[in-house]
């Protein structure tokens, strides 16, 4: 009797976990969001923030209508599920854990794609493809799988989706973005129309990109743990589920560490997410080793992927989608049939005879678990199919709406962002300045620019115009208001404000400009990519004297800005007196001549 009660409690108790789980993976929603925002430009911010959201809202009118029939109704052929719409007809007896559990994994599968094609489709467009995903491309293979399909009746295991929705969003994502096209300006070209150059499109916002892959990493939990039947099980599956992304994010920290002299910010990002897709599938039935060889693997992993796809295939994958999902979910599907051990609290629920097998079913041991090639043949017969069907349904829903509503957008509408042509949007940051005001950006000097010393005492007259020049120092009359333009190299900025102030300079107008000269920018990667720093960010300081000596103005603004360098700054004096005359007509035009 007590072990009846136990048993019961227990049931009820990870029912309840499973709803909880399932509130996890729905959340990740907001991840996605995040990361996609974050590691894209500003003016597209509002654009994919409402697509993120109608994938879910969406992907819940054509699951109710005919997904959630295809993927779990009653089997037909092993192929998919009867069609049938007992939410209506029979509500009461209704399954309905099980349509909101697999409702957000549609969701999911869905919003991966959007990441791999933002910035340049079409909105309608958008919501056609995430329809066709939800309703019918996504449901019929998580049925061969989950449903009880013929991948589940052979014994193929995907715990969680690294196949069923990890590889198959990334498939979709791949094709939609080599059909769509790159941005405007990713690629250079010669006349020959040969790409010559990859440019960087550095994301706007980091820490929005950093906070939703901390958000889906929670999110992960209930992705992977959701179906556990027993606290060992949820236990294992956590720790399988929190070992595989760390060890990529440190491998891959490490690896573009050496690869591009530093470590690479939103690719340990990437890392972090390839690492959780691709324990996804064998989190249930991998032990540790296990876990940290399939994150190894995926960090260096994600950083091939996003190179193969810029320097060799030229798809413009702006967040990374493809190296993190769809590369990754193959590697964590065909894990399984390598790492997959019977020592896992939950193998022995899923394991079969070969005829018939258990909830989460697997047929055997993997290969460097003493299991043979069996379940390693296994995986590659679900992996290929499923990404058979994937590219073939996906080519022709693409295909189809490319010819009748079109993909991309224009390219006006482009340039001028997504977020004023699609939504009528001005900003998805009104009120707030999006231009970078710190001091710490730092750019590396062109060594051609070298003067030979940046000592300021030491250099030359010469040497000293050629850094900073000065357009052209008056013949200073002893009375008179001058106005002394400085333009300064961010890293100078603190030096200059400190001359000023010494000298007595207590008012200052402060403006970050842009410029371009025969300096240039910093050498720097971003995601393997070298950043083209055509235009530097600088400082234009103005200040407006008339007690404290123009000559002294000058000559402290250019030891301060002195590097030795050409193109350190720039130095330009008006006669405020001059000026004013000539604007209220007191003075004829030729005056002109005089003002510098």
């Amino acid at each position: 009797m007590m072990d009846e009660i136990m048993s019961a409690v227990s049931g009820e108790v990870f029912a309840v976990w499973f709803l909880i789980g399932a509130a996890l993976v729905f959340w990740m929603q907001a991840g996605f969001a995040m990361v996609e925002a974050g590691f894209t430009r500003a003016k597209n911010t509002g654009n994919i923030l409402m697509k993120n959201l109608m994938d879910f809202c969406i992907g819940t009118v054509v699951f109710i209508v005919i997904g959630f029939g295809l993927l779990l109704g009653e089997d037909v052929a092993g192929l998919i599920g009867k069609p049938g719409l007992d939410i209506f007809t029979d509500f009461a007896n209704f399954d309905w854990s099980n349509f909101v559990f697999n409702l957000v994994f549609c969701a999911t599968t869905a919003t991966i794609v959007s990441g791999a094609m933002a910035e340049r489709t079409k909105f309608l467009s958008y919501c056609v493809y995430s329809a066709v995903i939800s309703a019918v491309i996504y449901p019929i293979e998580a049925h061969w799988t989950w449903g009880g399909g013929w991948l589940a009746q052979m014994g193929f295991h995907d715990f969680a989706g690294s196949n069923c929705i990890h590889m198959v969003g990334g498939i979709s994502a791949l094709i939609g973005a080599a059909l769509l096209g790159p941005r405007i300006g990713k690629f250079t070209r010669d006349k020959a129309g040969k790409i010559t150059k990859v440019n960087a499109f550095p994301g706007h916002n980091l820490p929005i990109g950093c906070l939703g892959v901390f958000i889906l990493w929670l999110g992960w939990y209930g992705f992977n743990g959701a179906a556990a039947t027993t606290v060992d099980e949820l236990a294992s599956i956590f720790v399988t589920t929190t070992i595989a992304p760390a060890i990529a994010t440190v491998v891959c920290m490490i690896f573009t560490w050496i690869k591009y002299g530093k470590p690479d910010v939103s690719m340990c990002l990437n890392a972090s997410l390839a690492g959780l897709v691709a324990i996804t599938a064998g989190c249930d039935v991998c032990d540790a080793t296990g876990s940290i060889i399939i994150g190894a693997v995926s960090g260096v992993l994600v950083v091939f992927g996003v190179w193969l796809l810029d320097n060799v295939l030229r798809i413009d994958d702006p967040v990374g989608a493809v190296a993190v999902h769809c590369l990754n979910g193959i590697w964590g599907t065909l894990a399984v049939g390598l790492f997959a051990t019977d020592t896992a609290p939950a193998f022995a629920r899923g394991f079969g005879d070969g005829v018939a097998f258990g909830a989460n079913q697997i047929a055997g041991k993997g290969l460097f678990y003493g299991g043979g090639f069996q379940q390693l043949g296994i995986q590659f017969v679900g992996m290929l199919s499923t990404a058979a069907w994937t590219a073939v349904t996906i080519t022709i829903t693409f295909l189809a709406i490319k010819a009748i509503f079109g993909l991309r957008v224009t390219e006006e509408e482009e340039i001028v962002g997504l977020d004023s042509c699609e939504h009528g949007l001005p900003s998805a940051y009104a009120g707030f300045s999006i231009m970078d005001i710190s001091n710490t950006m730092t750019m590396e000097v062109n060594e051609n620019t070298n003067l030979g010393t940046s000592d300021y005492e030491a250099a030359s007259p010469v040497q000293k115009a050629a850094a900073v020049q000065v357009a052209k120092a008056p013949d200073v009359e002893p009375t008179g208001i001058y106005k002394v333009v400085i333009i300064s190299k961010l890293s100078r900025y603190e030096k200059v404000k400190k001359a000023m102030n010494d000298l007595g300079v207590t008012g200052m107008t402060v403006t970050q400009v842009m410029g371009c000269g025969i300096q240039k920018g910093a050498g720097e990667m971003y995601r393997g990519v070298e950043v083209d720093a055509t235009l530097l960010p600088k400082v234009k300081l103005e200040v407006v004297v008339s007690q404290i000596s123009v000559e002294s103005v000058i000559e402290s603004a250019k030891k301060a800005l002195y590097t030795g360098h050409i193109g350190d700054g720039k130095i330009f004096v008006y006669n405020v007196d001059k000026v004013v005359k000539i604007r209220t007509g007191e003075e004829d035009f030729a005056a002109l001549q005089d003002v510098e």
